[in-house]
Parts: structure tokens; sequence; C-alpha cells
């Protein structure tokens, strides 16, 4: 009888001290923004960016699993809209107003983000407004989304450091970039940009595949825990200071 107890009381630890995972492996493109740095780095797995690091740690805190895959960086966003892939990270400030479409929910804010203008500082006059944007030829990376896009004409280039390129090349005039990867690829090519006005500002966030909105709660519950003992901080310090 005792021994009954005992194997009843142990199982009863184990079940509670034992991560329980959800049944469904959550798909993510390890690809889908390695160009984006400094929030993921591709080839550098002892260092791979802001996001690089801050996935897997919150999706373990939230016990559930990834399946990794590898899709073009262009193809991602066909993919999630046809649940080849079920969550990436955006900012909701990308989109009109806001809206991250009917196929998806979002997390809690994740990490503070911002969007400028980016010039040469010889032009920087020219670019102290957003409204300066209309009907203009502007650098921007394809793939991403700008909320305004509709206003001007995109000039794609693969990437925010084939950005900043474009602009000493006289390509461009005027690029639409994130505030750190701009100054990141900036620093690294020796050619200085200058900020201009701000284009978007808000927060990174999960934008997951509705159908698993259930796992919403457990996102968030892991977001808030590594933002409140550290973790997101000193990763996001890691690489910009």
């Amino acid at each position: 009888m005792k021994r009954s107890v005992i194997a009843v009381a142990c199982f009863v630890l184990f079940f509670l001290t034992t991560p329980i995972y959800a049944d469904t492996a959550l798909k993510y493109n390890i690809n889908g923004s390695s160009n984006w740095v400094p929030y993921y780095i591709s080839n550098s797995p002892e260092n791979p960016g802001i996001l690089g690091e801050l996935v897997p740690l919150l999706l373990a805190n939230a016990n559930i699993k990834i399946e990794k895959h590898s899709f073009p960086p262009r193809r991602t966003n066909y993919a999630l809209d046809n649940g080849w892939l079920d969550f990436d990270f955006v900012s909701p400030s990308w989109f009109p107003n806001n809206d991250l479409g009917e196929l998806f929910v979002q997390s809690s804010a994740i990490i503070a983000i911002e969007e400028h203008i980016i010039t040469l500082a010889s032009n920087a006059k020219d670019w102290q407004s957003s409204d300066n944007l209309t009907g203009q030829e502007i650098g921007t990376v394809g793939g991403y989304f700008y909320h305004d896009d509709t206003e001007f004409t995109r000039v794609d280039f693969s990437s925010e450091r084939e950005l900043i390129k474009a602009l000493y090349k006289d390509r461009v005039k005027a690029a639409i970039s994130g505030d750190l990867p701009a100054l990141y690829w900036a620093k690294q090519l020796n050619c200085p940009v200058t900020l201009a006005a701000l284009h978007s500002k808000g927060h990174l966030v999960m934008r997951l595949r509705k159908e698993h909105a259930a796992l919403l709660p457990r996102i968030n519950a892991a977001i808030a825990d590594l933002q409140s003992n550290g973790t997101v901080s000193r990763i996001v310090d890691k690489y910009t200071k």
C-alpha cells in the first residue's frame, strides 16, 4: 500500500515538474530575415543576432517546439500566407492601420524599433519630413513591408547593406531603414549616413497564424519573463552597445 502511495506521489511530482510542450511544433523560417543585421546575422552560430538568440529562448520558455525551415527570404511572406510557416516577427507600424491581416494574431511587444528615412548628410535637409517621400524613388528592401509604399516608388535592394551602398552610388537619394541596421552597416562600410525623418516607430511582435492563437498566453508569459529577468535587454545590448 505504501509503495502504491509513493508511486502515485512520484508520478504526480514528475507530471508537475516536467515541461509540457505544445503538441504541434511551430514552423519557422531561419532564413526569413537573415539580411536584417543586427536582428539576424547569418553564418554566425555564436552571434546569430538579437532575434537569432531570442527566438529559441522564447519558444523554449513557452514550452513550444520549433520546426526550422530554410525558405529564401523573399518567400517568407508567401509561405506564411499559405500556412507553410507559422510565425515571424514584425512591427505593426509597418502595416496600414497597424493591421497584420485576418490570417494572424500578434503577441505582446518584445523590442522597441524605429525606422527612418536615411540619406547622405549633404541631402539630409531635403528629407526632414516623411511627406517628402511622396512621388519619389526610395530605396527599400525587397520583401519588407512599408505602411505607405503606395505613396512612393519602391527601388528594392537585397539588404540594408545594399541600401547604404546605393546612397553612395547615387542610385537613390534616400532610403528607408531601421536605425540600428543603418548605423551598423554605415560603420562596417565606412560610409556615414544621416538618420533623417522618422518613418515609423513601434515594437516588434510575433506574428502568429491565427489557428495557433491558443498558444498566445504561453508566448506572452514567456516574453514577460524574458523581459523581467533582463534577458531581452542583455541580448539587445550585446549587439548594439
